[in-house]
């Protein structure tokens, strides 16, 4: 069974040459500082019939994009840390070759919106369609949006979540684990106002979580407010100070 981030930091990975396994030691190999050049060249070199189940069964294809993405945004920040400086970042750093899947070259926006959003749009606050739909994307994207890849998803900023390895057949307990560790470090409920201040995700994408009743339904899930508060939502500011190396400990 794959290893989970903190336990494959004590020893080189060795282990079988799965697309889902390479994504997952290509992370681990970022966190380490080891070299990446032979998970990166697989992953490029996979085909179609390596890549079946990641297209087929939606635990190992969560698991897989997440890890690509991720690592993705580590690359990128270790070498080409001028994109996520620039007054551009959100065309150059977003939209730069990130990994290479399959043969098809992929920037960190094309993961999380064509792949693991199921093709919406980054804007729109989650609620429209992508327009622009490649090939790949078409063939390879979820199933809908599980919202709380918002809670995984680590774009190099400081007010992004903590990086862990994830893994198919755990992937929706560690989903739950990523979603109540950042609730409960970002979230902040006044009871006397009747307020509830949230991460600026929830704004970005508040259509993936249902609009307003299904991002209090989802706090009140992870017990970030109480079951009978029905609070006022207000969105914190983002720290998109670069923060590269943020993994789970």
């Amino acid at each position: 069974m794959a290893r989970s981030t903190e336990q494959a930091t004590s020893s080189a990975p060795e282990r079988d040459g799965s697309p889902t396994t390479l994504a997952q030691d290509l992370l681990v190999a970022c966190r380490r500082g080891d070299s990446t050049e032979r998970y990166r060249t697989a992953l490029a070199k996979a085909t179609d019939a390596d890549l079946r189940q990641i297209r087929e069964d939606r635990q190992t294809g969560l698991a897989f994009w997440l890890n690509c993405y991720n690592a993705g945004t580590q690359l990128l920040l270790e070498e080409r840390p001028d994109l996520y400086e620039s007054p551009l970042r959100f065309v150059r750093f977003f939209h730069a070759p990130a990994v290479t899947v399959g043969g098809t070259s992929l920037p960190l926006d094309r993961i999380e919106n064509g792949l693991l959003r199921g093709g919406r749009s980054k804007y729109g606050l989650g609620y429209l369609p992508k327009i622009n739909v490649t090939n790949f994307e078409r063939r390879y994207r979820l199933d809908g949006c599980d919202p709380r890849i918002h809670f995984a998803l680590n774009c190099g900023a400081e007010s992004c979540p903590a990086i862990r390895a994830y893994e198919p057949d755990r992937v929706d307990e560690q989903l739950d684990l990523a979603t109540r560790s950042y609730l409960d470090a970002t979230v902040e409920y006044d009871a006397d106002a009747g307020t509830v201040l949230v991460p600026r995700v929830f704004l970005w994408f508040r259509g993936d979580f249902g609009g307003g009743s299904g991002i209090r339904e989802l706090l009140r899930s992870y017990d970030a407010i109480p079951d009978d508060a029905t609070p006022k939502i207000r969105h914190n500011s983002w720290d998109w100070t670069r923060a590269a190396g943020k993994f789970v400990e």
